[in-house]
């Protein structure tokens, strides 16, 4: 049966201009681990509800080839202004009642710097429900999360957002400068342009996206939204600051522990007895320093609990930024068996969190959760045929002709090789785009019938968490969560 869009009125964004900053904000936990239940609900309770903008196309994709159980993404498309590219996304993925069991979901379009145009519609559409869902019913605001390590996704996730009436972008895992300027051309309808950081790079490369060429006359107004860089220390928070053109609304000072990606020690990387990176004073940021710059600014990293929020507010900051505890809770993307497995293991005082220094293909250290059956498992991780056919974290290098090609450490290494990359840069490397997408029940079912395994990240502060459970045994919400880091009104 073919599916159908029934238009509903496009709301009016919900902008956070005049209102008092929000004293939580929820974590941008991806892929869709934020997904828009998780930001809805903290948003509607008067706090900054998160979704993540990676990967954001193939979770679209995949709901709808699943049968978009309650109708909710198509209820989403059915508010795009460009109904016709709406209908276009719906033909080529919904499937009616589901796809067959072990039935592979059908490729969504790489990312590149010259993506299709088809591959943009889908991105920007990604998100585009994602936060009209976390936004529908209420007048509270709602971010959205993106990576800098993924420039290449980032034009057209945005886009898509502000279509929504997003009223925050957060992005960190890099250096993002040039994102106001995306915001303001954006803003205007203009291109969206960001430059790309190739790999043995002798010229400029940008990646763009046109919004009056995707939606032409369907173009609405757009509002500018404002953007908090998530930054580690308080010299990259000045050098943001110094320049009116790069400046950004706020800040997220993120401390080592959090969960996710992390930015590496500053000097010689060292490592522990766990093989986990060694982190010192000198990889602190200054709270001081950033609080002197008259920006607003949340703390990020062990900071899920009344004492955190307190410590963060002595401090000269509006509040705290936390994922693990919303992570866990019950509207939050990760499959009932995943939750199950944490919660258990958190009760029984089993559950470690590692900083691998060699998961992310990034180069990145990134948080991994140790459960057995993930892709954290040794054994699993070794029997997964090494691939890389998502690619949100591939790396673009410059060929010696001046083209551009793509390289990812968890393909296959003798590929890897031929493209120019060391036999180093293989060494550990788990294939995050399929283990996070897996996490929240979109994993790839192949047609030899190998399932992708999902790979849990969570913060290394678990003491909010464990507090949460000793007061509800049987897991709690968004909700709960929030009454929790509250609880003393400070």
């Amino acid at each position: 049966m073919a599916a159908v869009l029934t238009p509903t009125p496009r709301r009016g964004s919900a902008r956070a201009a005049g209102r008092p900053h929000p004293v939580v904000v929820q974590g941008g936990m991806g892929v869709a681990v934020s997904g828009w239940r998780l930001a809805r609900a903290v948003s509607r309770a008067g706090h900054l509800g998160v979704v993540s903008g990676t990967a954001m196309d193939a979770v679209l994709a995949r709901v709808l080839q699943d049968g978009d159980p309650g109708g909710h993404y198509r209820r989403a498309l059915a508010a795009f202004p460009h109904r016709d590219l709406a209908e276009r996304v719906l033909a080529t993925y919904f499937v009616d009642g589901g796809r067959p069991s072990g039935t592979p979901y059908r490729p969504v379009p790489k990312i590149g710097l010259r993506p299709s145009r088809a591959g943009q519609e889908l991105a920007v559409l990604g998100t585009f429900t994602e936060v009209w869902l976390a936004r529908e019913g209420h007048d509270g605001v709602v971010g959205v999360n993106c990576l800098e390590k993924i420039q290449l996704a980032t034009p057209a996730a945005v886009l898509g957002a502000m279509l929504a009436g997003v009223d925050h972008v957060l992005m960190g895992a890099g250096i993002p400068r040039e994102v106001p300027q995306l915001l303001r051309s954006l803003a205007a309808g203009r291109v969206g342009r960001l430059t790309v950081d190739v790999a043995g790079s002798t010229r400029a490369h940008h990646v763009e996206v046109d919004p009056a060429a995707l939606l032409g006359e369907h173009l609405p107004a757009l509002e500018r939204p404002r953007f908090l860089a998530i930054v580690s220390l308080d010299q990259l928070a000045s050098y943001l600051h110094r320049d009116p053109d790069i400046r950004p609304d706020g800040f997220v000072v993120e401390r080592p522990p959090a969960g996710g990606h992390s930015a590496p020690p500053r000097g010689r990387m060292q490592l522990d007895e766990h093989g986990a990176p060694v982190y010192g004073v000198r990889d602190e940021a200054d709270l001081a320093k950033v609080a002197a710059l008259g920006l607003p600014f949340w703390v990020a990293g062990a900071t899920g609990s009344p004492d955190g929020l307190a410590a963060a507010r002595e401090a000269g900051a509006e509040g705290i930024q936390v994922g693990t505890v919303f992570a866990l809770c019950a509207e939050s993307g990760l499959t009932d068996a995943v939750r199950r497995d944490l919660l258990g293991r958190l009760a029984a005082g089993d559950l470690v969190v590692r900083n691998d220094p060699r998961a992310s293909p990034t180069g990145f250290p990134f948080k991994v959760v140790d459960l057995p059956g993930t892709a954290s498992d040794p054994a699993v991780a070794a029997d997964r045929p090494r691939l890389c056919d998502l690619s949100y974290l591939r790396q673009p290098y410059e060929r010696p002709d001046g083209s551009v090609g793509f390289r990812c450490g968890a393909e296959p290494v003798a590929m890897f090789l031929r493209k120019g990359g060391t036999l180093e840069e293989t060494e550990g490397r788990r294939c995050l785009c399929n283990g996070l997408t897996a996490t929240v029940g979109l994993g790839q079912q192949r047609r030899d019938g190998y399932a992708e395994p999902p790979l849990v990240t969570l913060g290394e502060d678990l003491a909010g968490a464990r507090e949460l459970l000793r007061r509800h045994p049987d897991g709690w919400t968004a909700a709960q969560a929030l009454d929790f880091l509250t609880e003393d009104g400070r």
